[in-house]
């Protein structure tokens, strides 16, 4: 980009831009323009504010991703951490070409364009997706455990429990196991007496419960006082639910993640550097996955180098994009000790950690 700036007649300054450049720039304004009519709207609904909030920080997002890139000339960035914000950051990087890659973001249009199904070629993740989840732990239930009856306790309303919930019962659908009972709740919802007891009367074998920890922990100890004993399955949200419920509820209960602590070499070599560092407080899955997303793009940026391109420059930045599909593969990462590759939608390919609670603690199953 040319920095000449002019005196016109006025005194106005003007900045000379490329008309590509100046034809992005206008693009991603428009984006964020449309953000905000959508927030105009929503406030004229009535939304619940929350929602609001959580929109306006994703336009928060965009616009603060908008100004570093008109302003700092970023060659790449990790991120954002919530899946609304890295959805709005998204589609403004993907307009410049920035390589970014998020560690937690786990929605389908985190990288590709909900609007007409393109993927942001630019855009990667080192966690799961929703719908992976929920597949895995349907075939879980199935190849492992042998269940072939399932019920299903969902909040309704919330992006994740959905992406789960209809993932695996379209596996199971696939798999031979009958969807026996599905009930609902409404966020915030205390008391499932109503619920549990419905699933109670169908008779499953297990309940598959794709919510967030808090929500999950309560579910089941308000199952067993029902006298509920099969067995629990979910996803990640679950990692945290020991804080919820006891020892004794939660015992043989499952879930999916992407991270098992002490599970290999380098996963405790990890986990005694970030201890001495950080101490133990967030030593978790997502601490896990971003330490991860960190390596692949440091590997990306070193390989970029040796391109000879000016940083931030487009061909450098392209470079970026190309190494982090061949370089992420060398990546001795903590949730993939195998490297990180992606699938066509730029998502990693990876197995699952399988985690049951056993005594009161989160431990190790399998790798499934």
């Amino acid at each position: 980009m040319s920095e000449e700036k002019k005196d016109c007649c006025c005194g106005v300054k003007t900045t000379q831009r490329a008309e590509e450049q100046k034809k992005k720039l206008v693009n991603r304004l428009k984006r964020l323009e449309g953000q905000i009519r959508g927030i105009q709207a929503m406030v004229e609904q009535d939304a619940y504010c929350n929602d609001i909030l959580i929109q306006s920080a994703a336009v928060n997002a965009a616009i603060n991703a908008f100004n570093r890139e008109v302003d700092e000339g970023i060659t790449a960035f990790i991120g954002d951490v919530i899946t609304s914000n890295t959805i709005a950051v998204a589609g403004e990087a993907n307009a410049v070409n920035m390589p970014m890659i998020t560690a937690s973001a786990t929605a389908e249009a985190v990288t590709v364009n909900p609007d007409d199904g393109s993927v942001y070629t630019n855009v990667f993740r080192t966690c799961f997706i929703d719908p992976f989840q929920g597949e895995k732990m349907a075939q879980y239930a199935k190849e492992k455990l042998g269940y072939t009856k399932a019920a299903v306790i969902v909040q309704t309303g919330n992006d994740y429990a959905a992406g789960l919930n209809e993932a695996f019962k379209a596996k199971c659908a696939e798999l031979g196991i009958t969807v026996v009972a599905e009930e609902g709740y409404a966020k915030g919802d205390k008391d499932f007496n109503a619920q549990l007891t419905n699933i109670k009367a169908a008779d499953p074998e297990f309940i598959f419960c794709p919510n967030y920890y808090e929500d999950d922990g309560m579910i089941v100890k308000q199952a067993r006082a029902l006298g509920l004993t099969v067995p629990f399955l979910g996803g990640d949200g679950w990692d945290g639910v020991v804080k919820y419920a006891s020892a004794e509820e939660l015992e043989g209960t499952f879930y999916c993640s992407a991270y098992a602590p002490g599970s290999t070499d380098a996963v405790k070599a990890f986990e005694e550097a970030y201890t001495a560092a950080y101490g133990t407080d967030t030593l978790n899955m997502f601490a896990a996955n971003a330490y991860d997303a960190a390596m692949v793009m440091c590997a990306a940026l070193a390989k970029a180098e040796e391109t000879g391109e000016a940083p931030a420059s487009d061909a450098y930045k392209q470079a970026v994009i190309d190494a982090i599909k061949t370089e992420g593969a060398n990546v001795v990462g903590i949730t993939s000790e195998a490297g990180y590759t992606f699938d066509a939608n730029n998502n990693p390919i990876k197995d699952a950690v399988i985690m049951t609670i056993t005594n009161g603690e989160a431990v190790y199953k399998e790798t499934f």
